[in-house]
């Protein structure tokens, strides 16, 4: 279960063609990366906020950066704070539908799959694709950076 003093991290595509979802997977990697590095000493969900919300010009540009250095030019949205989620189930647990404190990137109309996980506390939760059976993978963002280096 997702804690109350919780955190999200969503990122929504334009369609759900391959090249959008692809688009989507790209900006997911390496926003998530950037705002990992950035979450890494936080303490508490005060420090997390600060930093989230003192850092989204960064985050910005690194998603500007991406999606140029991709060849796209598809206008985006970042917005840091209350944001509505859709009603999910996972494995026999219904996250309800409602506004969650949350980082959100959304690509150009927003109107394909999304993909989502919890920043702060750092636990992932990541959206199955909706023609894939729909299951929850967790995972512990700061396990899943340190597995990329070591």
């Amino acid at each position: 279960m997702i804690p109350e003093e919780a955190i999200r991290f969503r990122v929504i595509a334009n369609s759900n063609s391959k090249e959008d979802i692809a688009t989507k997977e790209l900006v997911r990697r390496t926003l998530q990366e950037q705002v990992t590095t950035y979450l890494k000493d936080t303490s508490n969900v005060e420090e997390a906020r600060k930093v989230l919300e003192e850092n989204v010009p960064v985050f910005q540009e690194v998603v500007s950066e991406t999606l140029q250095s991709n060849g796209t030019s598809i206008p985006f949205k970042i917005h840091y704070g209350m944001n509505l989620f859709p009603e999910k189930i996972y494995n026999g647990i219904t996250y309800k539908k409602g506004f969650y404190e949350s980082l959100v990137v959304t690509l150009g109309k927003g109107q394909g799959n999304n993909w989502w996980c919890v920043l702060f506390p750092p636990i992932c939760l990541l959206e199955a694709e909706e023609e894939e059976k729909g299951e929850v993978e967790y995972k512990f963002l700061i396990k899943e950076m340190l597995d990329q280096f070591f």
